[in-house]
């Protein structure tokens, strides 16, 4: 059974499809449903009457698109708990997933932890590989590594740094702005093999910039977003080559011991570890 202590939110934006995936993967993992918390952020499409559907713990519904900033927020502050795990809709969990992102957290004295994910097309049997790789991998971290497609947000947290930006205009950025300022305040977090996800791949991002008439390179955040992190645009890119280069190490680290890394892609019915 899950842990005790804990909530979860997700923010949507039209996708009913994928949102009914991630709920139904959600309650084949045990996750009682009171403890979720759904945020709409103007869906057109059917999911609000879906989210009507549901016994969750919480349902916002916003008259426009916020943000995930804005969202995320709501979410946490209407479910608090010990552990508040920030997720994308376009998901699937597996059986265990909470239980090892936590005690990985728990063990490793992290106080932000993401699970291990393979994105792209879910062409496969994920539940089974989900359990393969949970026992190869559940001793593998990677120390100071996060992503927001799913993050374990301990409570002292929120205490030490706030919570997420409250900035539509900041579309895509927030997490990397609640990461910075968790670097900041020297807050430990890491990357778990004990626990998988699947990831469709930035289905609600993808969609908002066709609506927006943007590129796939673009992003949805105003263009000098990046201010706010009180760098310069070389300390960035500096930071981002840094970052670069220590994927890489783990990735090379990964699978010359276990043939597998934590981030993998689904391509042409194989797997690629990135």
């Amino acid at each position: 059974m899950p842990v005790a202590d804990y909530a979860i939110t997700f923010a949507c934006y039209n996708q009913v499809g994928y949102t009914r995936q991630f709920v139904e993967s959600l309650v084949a993992s045990g996750i009682d449903l009171a403890r979720v918390a759904a945020v709409d952020n103007g869906s057109t499409d059917g999911t609000r009457q879906y989210l009507e559907t549901l016994a969750l713990g919480a349902r916002i519904l916003n008259k426009a698109n916020l943000g995930c900033g804005v969202a995320w927020d709501q979410g946490a502050l209407a479910l608090q708990a010990e552990w508040t795990v920030v997720m994308n809709n376009d998901v699937l969990v597996s059986p265990g997933w909470l239980e090892g992102l936590i005690e990985a957290a728990n063990s490793k004295r992290w106080r932000l932890v993401s699970p291990a994910i393979v994105e792209g097309p879910a062409d496969y049997d994920f539940t089974s590989f989900a359990g393969e790789a949970g026992s190869r991998m559940k001793n593998v971290h990677r120390d100071g590594g996060r992503h927001a497609i799913c993050v374990a947000v301990h409570s002292s947290v929120w205490m030490d740094i706030g919570y997420f930006r409250p900035a539509p205009k900041m579309f895509g950025f927030e997490d990397t702005l609640f990461f910075h300022d968790a670097d900041g305040a020297g807050i430990p977090m890491g990357i778990t093999g004990s626990s998988w996800l699947h990831h469709f791949g930035s289905i609600t991002v993808k969609a908002l910039k066709e609506e927006r008439g943007l590129s796939g390179k673009q992003g949805l955040s105003h263009r000098r977003t990046y201010r706010v992190l009180g760098q310069s645009w070389l300390e960035r890119k500096v930071k981002k080559w840094r970052q670069i280069r220590q994927r890489r190490a783990w990735r090379e680290r990964e699978v010359a011991q276990y043939g597998m890394s934590l981030h993998g892609l689904r391509r042409e019915g194989q797997f690629e570890w990135i």
